[in-house]
């Protein structure tokens, strides 16, 4: 019985089958979280006894293979190091789970408190503090111009041993007091009061952060020690030959379907702006809804993409279309201008398809047709709208946003003198705070303007509206306290909206991609001399938009004043970056691996620039004003991309498996191989950045919110990938799984966990990581599924051929 157990628990098929379930809990209780709520979740799962002997077993399962394999004797620090950092890690949990405490303290302004409630699925304690905090004042800072907030901070009053320190919390900086941590956590709705979060763990955190120390120094031995797995990987793939690799040509051609023009009405096509005059226009500094300065040129380009869903009206760019707007306002209202994209809306109201016109949004009487059941609506709970309300609302927040254009509002031009809160306003606004010479020119000076444009439109001679144009220029450099509205900043950011970097980026990688695909299957049937340099060519074309589009994100980071990967859109293209540049770390390795990655770099550009992602650029919530964020960010989406290289790698490896037969097996074989050891080694390098990136998460939540480990939905699917690939790179420990055909498909379908992390969280579950939400994500889930199919089907027809050629072989 003895030697039974010694047997099972130092196997490795133990090993898999202990991840394997420990990756189906996670997931089940992400689910579990949703539906019952987060304590019932760690109740069932995350704290339960079956949860904690499960990770026990994965420990005593690690040590078994360690004595057994005498893995110490063969001096394999890296791994060793990696695996044993994992049992630190887990005991810094236990002893946080066990010894640590965290509760809230809420406190008013001129109160003082030692007690902090420690909330529980059961109840709520109350536990007392060896000291006493007061608060002094609360202080909200808004964006300017906004009512979002910027920052919150809570100035506090410590008595402690007979002393009484100052002290502040807010985002991002903590509060230590005798091993116990205050953060900024929220605060009352009147801002007289603070929520700060308490936490006291010591012990747990400093084993826990040795954990990751040795985690980190593991994966860098894993990747660079001579005896590693990585480093043989590499070797080997030296050794084989480097003869072209047979790629079977992509059936689906890849064309840039340029934006069809609009049939304009006959009078605004008759009066088009002039463009020198709209580019002067445009770079007119103006405040957004949210507080950020940016040119006019940015402000017309969102409102037409929410309004249009596009960036040019027909021949007009969105800087014409705003000054045309504002200009002819009662001609515009009869453009069919809305998009509208629900049928069953526009049947129901009476209303054009696919665009219609602000007139027609009311009746004859001139009621707005949408009040009744945008009222029904807004009644209803958010998950118990159906997609005819979503639309509807929608619709109507183009709407709302026509009617404030039209009423000279949301273009916020005009900075208030001394305003504490730097508001600036629209001409459309009430400008009664505006007093003497401010109140004069402000309330006139649209109005002129306007006349002059008209004029302007029918003479031909701008130098009048060019005139007025300066004047707001200076009076808003004269009248600006505090804002960055620099002209040469506005200057960058119209330049980075008209370079388009990412849009053209998107066609270089398509293209360039697709052609080194289709020269390196021309080199596998023919022998061209010329090939070896066309492939140089295309290579250096890849580099140079490579470098291009690290271009832009430079040129974001600086407008944004923040690194471009805080939102949907931004991790699309950082994501794209990072699979470009793992394609360009094996370019001299394997030429096809860089192609794919090419061109799947241009598909998340062109994935990132449908309609349902917003390009725009807006400040960060305050609990993303973190260095750590943009470390873990950074990292972990650059395992991403490798993962999207695997990927491909594996589908391009079932596809060659698929076509083996007995004139080609011997060629393809060896080119399967030498993409398979690509494929491992792109594993690797993308796990040991899940990881790191991962943990890199937990400082960054402990150091904000003051835990490092919460099991929201969004930590815990980042583990369930780790987890996911750990298991596809131990397989080929077993025997009976250590063939190609297993590792590359395994390589395609657990990259759904990938996508799980990154899209399905938002989608499916809810958690803290919200930040980037989309709700129009659900789009893409139709590509998702049928390319799951056609996976299924390929993986179903390469199998079959993998068993055929094995047979013969034998």
């Amino acid at each position: 019985m003895k030697a039974s157990f010694e047997k099972y628990i130092s196997s490795y098929v133990t090993t898999i089958v202990l991840l394997l379930v420990y990756a189906v809990g996670l997931a089940v209780a992400t689910f579990i979280e949703k539906y019952w709520g987060t304590a019932t979740a760690k109740s069932v799962v995350y704290y339960s006894p079956l949860f904690f002997l499960l990770q026990f077993l994965m420990v005593v399962n690690f040590l078994a293979i360690v004595v057994k394999k005498h893995l110490l004797q063969h001096r394999r620090w890296g791994l060793l190091v990696v695996h044993f950092s994992f049992l630190i890690i887990l005991l810094g949990a236990l002893v946080s789970h066990i010894w640590g405490e965290e509760g809230i303290l809420h406190l008013r302004e001129g109160e003082s408190s030692d007690c902090m409630a420690v909330r529980s699925a059961q109840q709520t304690t109350y536990h007392t503090l060896p000291f006493t905090v007061e608060l002094v004042k609360f202080t909200l800072t808004r964006y300017p111009g906004s009512a979002s907030p910027s920052a919150y901070e809570s100035e506090l009053l410590v008595h402690v041993d007979g002393e009484t320190l100052h002290e502040r919390v807010y985002m991002n900086n903590v509060l230590d007091v005798k091993g116990y941590r205050f953060f900024q956590a929220s605060y009352d709705p009147d801002e007289k009061g603070t929520v700060l979060s308490v936490n006291r763990d010591v012990a747990g955190r400093t084993i826990t952060y040795t954990g990751y120390f040795f985690l980190t120094l593991g994966l860098i031995l894993c990747l660079f020690e001579k005896n590693s797995r990585f480093v043989y990987l590499s070797r080997r793939l030296k050794s084989l030959c480097q003869a072209s690799l047979l790629i079977l040509l992509f059936a689906s051609s890849l064309s840039a379907s340029e934006k069809k023009g609009y049939d304009m009405s006959e009078v605004v096509q008759r009066y088009p702006v002039s463009e020198a005059h709209a580019t002067k226009f445009a770079a007119l500094p103006v405040q957004s809804g949210s507080g950020r300065m940016l040119p006019v040129n940015s402000f017309s380009s969102e409102v037409l993409r929410k309004l249009h869903k596009e960036d040019h009206f027909g021949k007009l760019s969105s800087d014409q279309f705003l000054l045309s707007l504002l200009t002819m306002p009662d001609m515009w209202i009869q453009v069919p201008l809305i998009a509208l994209n629900n049928n069953e809306l526009a049947d129901y109201f009476d209303l054009s398809h696919e665009t219609c016109s602000y007139a027609e949004m009311f009746d004859s009487n001139g009621q707005y047709k949408l009040q009744d059941k945008l009222d029904e609506a807004y009644a209803k709970l958010a998950a118990d709208r159906s997609r005819f309300d979503k639309d509807l609302l929608k619709l109507d927040e183009q709407v709302n946003i026509l009617h404030q254009l039209l009423n000279r509002q949301m273009l916020n031009l005009f900075p208030l003198a001394d305003d504490a809160n730097h508001k600036w306003y629209a001409p459309g606004d009430d400008l009664s705070l505006f007093s003497g010479k401010d109140s004069l020119f402000v309330s006139h000076i649209m109005d002129w303007y306007v006349s002059e444009v008209q004029q302007s439109l029918k003479s031909g001679d701008w130098s009048k509206p060019d005139e007025i144009v300066g004047m707001i220029a200076t009076y808003q450099q004269a009248k600006n306290t505090g804002l960055d509205i620099r002209p040469e900043k506005m200057e960058a950011e119209i330049q980075y909206n008209q370079l388009d970097v990412f849009h053209q980026c998107k066609k270089g990688y398509l293209i360039l991609g697709g052609v080194l695909l289709l020269i390196s299957f021309i080199a596998f049937l023919r022998k061209e001399r010329q090939i070896p340099y066309l492939n140089v060519l295309l290579m250096a074309g890849i580099i140079a938009t490579f470098c291009f589009h690290m271009y832009g994100m430079g040129m974001r980071w600086y407008i944004a004043g923040y690194a471009p990967w805080s939102n949907s859109y931004e991790t699309m293209v950082y994501v794209s970056w990072a699979t470009v540049l793992a394609g360009l770390l094996f370019m001299r390795r394997n030429v096809m691996t860089l192609a794919l990655a090419t061109l799947f770099g241009g598909v998340i550009l062109f994935v990132s620039g449908l309609n349902w992602m917003d390009p725009q650029i807006n400040p960060l919530v305050p609990v993303l004003k973190s260095p750590w964020l943009m470390f873990h960010v950074a990292v972990i989406v650059a395992a991403y991309g490798f993962f999207g290289i695997s990927c491909l790698i594996g589908l391009m490896n079932m596809i060659l498996i698929s076509l083996l037969n007995a004139k080609n097996r011997d060629t393809l074989k060896q080119r399967v191989e030498e993409l398979t050891l690509v494929n491992e080694m792109a594993l690797w390098i993308g796990l040991a950045l899940m990881t790191v990136g991962t943990f890199l998460g937990a400082i960054w939540a402990n150091e904000s919110w003051g835990r490092y480990w919460g099991w929201d939905p969004k930590e815990t699917w980042a583990l369930i990938t780790m987890v996911v690939y750990a298991i596809v790179l131990h397989l080929r420990l077993i025997p009976s799984c250590n063939n190609r055909w297993l590792f590359n498909l395994l390589s395609v379908l657990s990259f759904t966990s990938v996508l799980m992390t990154f899209f399905g969280v938002n989608y499916f579950l809810s958690g803290m990581h919200s930040y980037g939400q989309n709700d129009q994500v659900k789009g893409i889930f139709v590509y998702l599924y049928a390319s799951v199919v056609v996976v299924i089907l390929l993986g179903v027809k390469s199998y079959l051929q993998y068993r055929k050629q094995m047979s013969i072989s034998k």
